[in-house]
């Protein structure tokens, strides 16, 4: 066998081009004996440090390399039709200094290149030549462009000046064997070149594929990138399937003729020794006061902290804190933890909410003390070696959670402090999940859109789930795969793309800072929208050593920020949110009625149950509530609820182990009980726990059967028997499958508390905050509005005299923000509140027009504006106000016009008030809108009804039907069986084409939103008499979960009247007996009547709502005689099938 490096080769980096999977490619190169592998994605770097541990694990030699785009002149013009087109040069990395430039080169190209491809130019290449070596590139190689334009001195000039440039050894001229016509073209000129002017020659395949019947995956990766189909004729493709991983045998028989190609791609490969150096340190050093070093300010900082926090008491946790600064100190981290109590105090004294903490960082009492968490590590038993383990040396990890409007001024302090290029965001790759890649492979197929939908959809939406995964786990998906060659096909080329990047964008939160310009270790990107971004990705960044950490906006913290200053402006009263006490029985009392809408993570079905059925009763109890929330633990919640009310009794797997697991009432809860109760009873040090429990967590045999055996030694001479002790360890590993971080949730739980203690003592100013953060999601503030009016607080419409530009509290109800108008704008907002603070209320829209600014309002905000009712203060009714805008608008403008060519009015002379100037024009005597009317243009400018709904009347008792709200469907996972009830708002009816039977589609709409609802033949044959535009309607029905928002397939549709009869029942305690005589009972109250009679099914998941058939519905002479039947708790007759889940 012989050997060959390929130098020209794109991973799946180059996106939506490269089709070479790292670990396929790895894997092939070793099978066929390639010796080394270049990476040179097209313009970028991205994938260089996951290529480089990639390469060496399967032992093959990384070269790090780009394939740059170069500009036609300079990387600065940017002349359309002149320089739209660029040409392509390969450079390799020799050693440190050849990767430092690479990096450079491919940041030019984008932060000052960029002209539709980031674009070096020649002053680029001769400014950063040192150390790289320069191949011609392929057929968009200069040189061999040249060539094909029949230009072959102008080509010869070019490799000349190349030469020249880089420097005789430097620069090669690449051959392709590539079955393509023009290639054989090239590659003669080339040869000829070669001798003439004494270049080197190089062979290469310029790969893009893994194996040759690859190319067929890359030709589909080629569609999705350009929008086409497979059949499209006039769309990008490669010519030949030549471009594959080529064995060095193949590679020898493409190159026979010219041997020194082949022996020159070997010789690069060894002059290429470039190493990357992981676990550097990059971090910056902080600037710190005269007198002190980093550690010693750290360590005052710290004696500080500790005093404000603790008082007298801060005497006893000095050895805590001396003990992780030592850690911090040897570790070499004290810069980092003042970097980020510097930031925290910046925004702290700027008034932007900073989150109390996230992650396992509130384990530490040194990031408490300094004030970076707040959440008191050692009241609520919180382990420092979870954040820092001083047995196993890793970067700290401390994420930030701040106000989400004002996290900017964070990033920008610390750009300025520590300078611009120095500091960056990362960049994040969106990549093919198995229903993606389904779906844009299907459309690339020329699948039809349903098919390829029904097909993605059998794929389960759980995270992580692959198609693999699928394929063994969907019973449906497999039969359709073993069953349909054309769904195979789809499945399979669809298996080939997942996981491949498919776009970069900026990472939500995460920012980058470096001690030196970021551009000497990490190649930068500029976004569509300018931001500068590293190349590599956050799990990379943390290889090289550069400071990486996550500046989070959190939307919660801006509605705790925006409550209390609505409470300073509305009551002069300050709140102090850090400061509120902790044990509040309202604040408890709200939270076991699982009234927690608008409490941070608290919010969902799932937890209001989980609250209702815990009952929570102090501050540790909302920290359980968060970790047993999630699918791991859920199975723990009726035994926790339980033995926490005295129902069942707390057991404890050792004696020694009360102290441990007392406050989670005996069940292995959070990560850090695993720990201690490792160090509890086998005497492991928390740094070792924390091992232990990693290891767990990553469920590798050997690892486990060694730890095991330590674990067991170490309870024996503790004097725990070995079957305790073994019992103990099967505990704990499967507990640490679901173990949550405590400190996360007990950080998590403080802003939790902090919400619901707000949200119960001030709940207008609350609910106000709330709706403003959701201003623009007509849904959720629809579902918001809802709350509100459930709770008795009035929400009212948007007014002139009142509205501030977001939701506004007002003598206790909430007023609509005038920016939450369609078509108008935020700066006409502002124009509307600065002339009112100038001149007070407005009286007219006369008065309005000649008080605003109507460069900032135009007429179309202003018809907006009346007919949402904005302008209802002023006493004149809407339809008289549209009738008179045009006139009343066009003579403010033209007064207007008139005073700034300094001419005054005949009347301005004689009238210091202007009187005789207004633009008031008479109100005409016309009817007003209807009611309805007036709702309609409410919800078509607002997005939905305020002043009124259709529904009002009816809504209590119609929410006594359902088992869901409109804007909680897209909660619900596809295929859940629903109730939903509300109004038909539009309707349409059509005839199938296949059976010519009817079916029909409507808009059903709730108090919280609106969905559409399909109504099959079947359904719609049965039900057609109660679908109707304005019905009010109950629809049981499966949801049709989509990536655009649920459907709602329905199972039945029904009338809903106010005096339905709702008889409840437990689902546990049901017998087919007590059914039987609940249907006797109901038929012999009269049976066949209009009046729907439901049941109210309660079980242990939760509560249904099921309706009887219609020949047991009742008449309203028979309706009464129910009533014993409901006080006497019997129970159901037959069901249609269950009418909603009760999720």
């Amino acid at each position: 066998m012989g050997e060959f490096a390929h130098l020209h080769l794109h991973t799946q980096y180059s996106l939506l081009d490269g089709a070479c999977k790292l670990p396929d490619l790895m894997t092939r190169a070793r099978e066929v004996g390639v010796k080394a592998l270049a990476m040179t994605d097209h313009g970028v770097l991205y994938g260089a440090i996951e290529f480089y541990k990639a390469a060496e694990k399967h032992g093959i030699k990384p070269i790090i390399g780009c394939e740059l785009y170069v500009a036609k002149r300079s990387r600065h013009d940017r002349t359309p039709h002149v320089d739209d087109d660029q040409h392509h040069l390969v450079v390799l990395a020799k050693d440190d200094t050849g990767y430092r430039n690479v990096v450079k080169l491919s940041s030019i190209g984008f932060v000052d290149g960029f002209y539709y491809k980031p674009r070096v130019d020649l002053e680029a290449l001769d400014r950063h030549r040192d150390g790289i070596i320069v191949l011609s590139a392929c057929l968009a190689g200069e040189i061999a462009s040249l060539i094909l334009q029949g230009n072959r001195e102008g080509a010869k000039r070019k490799a000349a000046e190349y030469k020249e440039v880089f420097g005789p050894d430097n620069f090669f001229l690449e051959l392709q064997s590539n079955g393509i016509r023009e290639q054989d073209q090239v590659n003669a000129a080339l040869m000829e070149i070669s001798r003439e002017l004494g270049i080197p020659l190089v062979a290469t395949n310029d790969v893009h594929y893994v194996r040759r019947e690859d190319a067929r995956v890359h030709d589909v990766l080629l569609c999705i990138q350009t929008g086409k189909t497979i059949d499209d004729k006039d769309r990008l493709r490669f010519p030949t399937d030549e471009f594959f991983l080529k064995s060095p045998e193949e590679m020898e028989a493409a190159f026979k003729d010219v041997p020194e190609a082949l022996e020159n791609a070997l010789a690069i490969a060894e002059r290429c020794n470039f190493k990357f150096e992981f676990g550097r340190s990059a971090v910056p050093a902080f600037e710190v006061p005269e007198g002190y070093t980093e550690e010693t300010y750290l360590r005052h900082l710290c004696l500080e902290g500790l005093k404000r926090r603790y008082g007298e008491a801060a005497g006893d946790l000095v050895a805590r804190l001396n003990y992780e600064l030592d850690v911090i100190v040897k570790m070499g981290y004290a810069g980092y933890f003042l970097i980020v109590w510097d930031f925290i105090r910046f925004a702290r004294e700027r008034g932007i909410y900073v989150g109390p903490g996230r992650g396992s960082a509130p384990g530490s009492l040194v990031s408490y003390a300094l004030g970076i968490t707040d959440i008191d590590p050692i009241k609520y038993g919180l382990i420092f070696e979870r954040f820092l383990n001083p047995e196993r040396v890793t970067m700290p990890d401390i994420d930030v959670d701040f106000c989400f409007e004002r996290r900017g001024e964070v990033i920008d302090y610390v750009t300025r402090k520590y300078g611009s290029d120095r500091v960056a965001q990362i960049i994040t790759f969106g990549t093919m999940a198995a229903r993606a890649a389904i779906r844009d492979v299907g459309r690339v197929l020329n699948f039809p859109y349903n098919e390829v939908d029904r097909i993605a959809k059998l794929v389960p939406t759980e995270p992580g789930t692959t198609i693999e995964k699928a394929l063994a786990s969907s019973p449906e998906l497999k039969a359709a795969y073993d069953q349909d060659e054309k769904v195979r096909n789809l499945i399979d080329m669809a298996r080939a793309v997942e996981g491949m990047p498919r776009h970069a964008s900026v990472h939500a939160a995460g920012v980058v800072i470096s001690k030196d310009p970021l551009v000497e270790h990490v190649p930068l990107y500029r976004t569509n929208d300018d931001a500068i971004t590293t190349q590599f990705a956050m799990e990379d960044l943390e290889q090289i050593g550069v400071l990486k950490m996550d500046f989070l906006g959190l939307r919660t913290l801006t509605v705790i920020g925006k409550a209390i200053e609505i409470i300073r402006r509305t009551r002069g009263e300050d709140i102090d949110i850090s400061k509120i006490p902790l044990d509040d029985p309202a604040v408890y009392e709200a939270l076991r009625q699982g009234d927690s809408l608008g409490v941070f993570q608290l919010e969902s079905s799932l937890f209001q149950g989980l609250l209702r059925e815990v009952r929570p009763t102090c501050f540790e109890d909302i920290i359980a509530i968060l970790a047993l929330g999630r699918p791991g633990p859920m199975g723990r919640i009726q035994d926790f609820a339980q033995q926490k009310h005295g129902e069942k009794p707390v057991e404890y797997p050792h004696p020694d182990l009360e102290p441990v697991l007392k406050e989670t009432y005996g069940n292995m809860l959070y990560q850090e009980q695993v720990m201690m109760v490792a160090s509890t009873l086998a005497g492991f040090t928390l740094g070792e726990a924390d091992i232990l429990r990693r290891a767990m967590g990553k469920k590798k045999p050997e690892v486990l059967a060694a730890q095991r055996e330590k674990f067991m030694e170490g309870a024996r001479k503790r004097g725990v028997d070995d079957e305790t002790a073994a019992q103990v360890f099967d505990l704990m590993e499967f507990f640490s499958g679901y173990g949550f971080n405590k400190s996360h949730s007990a950080a998590y739980a403080m802003i939790s508390y902090r919400t619901a203690w707000l949200k119960v003592h001030y709940p207008v100013e609350f609910m106000t905050a709330l709706l403003t953060s959701v201003t623009g999601a007509s849904d959720k503030v629809a579902f918001y509005v809802d709350a509100c009016r459930q709770k008795g607080i009035e929400v009212l419409p948007p007014d002139i005299n009142e509205s501030l530009e977001d939701f506004t509290a007002v003598g206790g109800r909430i007023r609509f923000g005038l920016a939450a108008v369609k078509n108008v704008g935020r700066g006409a907002v502002q124009a509307i509140i600065e002339a009112r603070a100038a001149g007070g209320r407005f009286r007219s829209l006369a008065d309005f027009c000649d008080r605003v600014d109507l460069r900032e309002v135009n007429k179309k905000a202003l018809e907006s504006l009346i007919r949402c009712g904005a302008f209802d203060s002023t006493g004149a009714k809407r339809a008289a106000l549209l009738m008179v805008l045009d006139s009343t608008y066009d003579a403010a403008s033209a007064g207007r016009r008139e005073r700034e060519k300094g001419q005054a009015s005949f009347f301005d002379l004689f009238d210091e008030k202007g009187e005789f100037a207004s633009s008031e024009v008479p109100l005409p005597s016309v009817a007003e809108f209807s009611e309805r009317e007036r709702l309609s243009m409410e919800k078509e400018l607002l997005g939905l009804y305020v002043s009124g709904h259709p529904l009002q009347g009816v809504a209590p008792k119609l929410r006594e039907h359902v088992s869901a709200q409109v804007a909680t469907l897209a909660d619900h996972p596809d295929g859940d069986e629903v109730s939903v009830g509300g109004i038909i708002t539009a309707f349409r009816k059509i005839v199938t084409k296949n059976t010519g039977q009817p079916m029909a589609f409507f808009t059903l709409e709730d108090l919280t939103g609106s969905v559409e609802v399909v109504v099959f033949p079947r359904v719609y044959e049965e039900c057609f008499k109660f679908i109707a535009e304005d019905a009010i309607v109950l629809v049981q029905g499966r949801l049709d979960v989509k990536e655009e928002g649920p459907k709602l397939l329905a199972n039945t549709v029904l009338p809903f009247s106010p005096d339905a009869v709702v008889i409840p029942v437990d689902g546990e305690a049901t017998t087919k007996a007590k059914l039987e005589r609940l249907k006797k009972k109901l038929e012999g109250a009269g049976g066949n009547g209009t009046i729907p009679v439901f049941l109210r099914v309660t079980t242990p998941v939760g509560v249904a709502v099921v309706s009887t058939s219609p020949h047991t519905w009742v008449s309203a002479e028979t309706r009464e005689s129910l009533s014993a039947l409901i006080a006497g708790g019997e129970r159901r007759d037959e069901v249609r099938q269950g009418f909603g889940t009760g999720r």
